[in-house]
């Protein structure tokens, strides 16, 4: 399984998760499932988000929309960066 390992600085993490939140249908589209969302403890405003992957294209092909940077850009994303991930041990 592929997995996409996201982190966003935020200037408002409840601006941020409502823009998030509001963003899920697209993210279905996509191919992308939500598995789980942290917050930084120390940095409220650090937050790191994990999908899984169902077509690593449509995924790639999603993040480097510059729709998806201006929605980013609304959300009050600082800075941020994805990688895509593959488990490394035998199951």
């Amino acid at each position: 399984m592929v997995v996409m390992l996201c982190r966003n600085r935020v200037a408002d993490f409840e601006k941020w998760k409502s823009v998030f939140d509001s963003n899920t249908p697209a993210l279905h589209d996509t191919g992308l499932r939500l598995m789980n969302l942290w917050r930084d403890v120390e940095e409220p405003n650090n937050v790191f988000f994990l999908f899984e992957v169902k077509d690593i294209d449509k995924a790639r092909a999603f993040i480097t929309d510059p729709a998806a940077a201006e929605t980013g850009k609304m959300s009050g994303v600082l800075d941020g960066e994805c990688h895509f991930l593959e488990s490394s041990t035998d199951d």
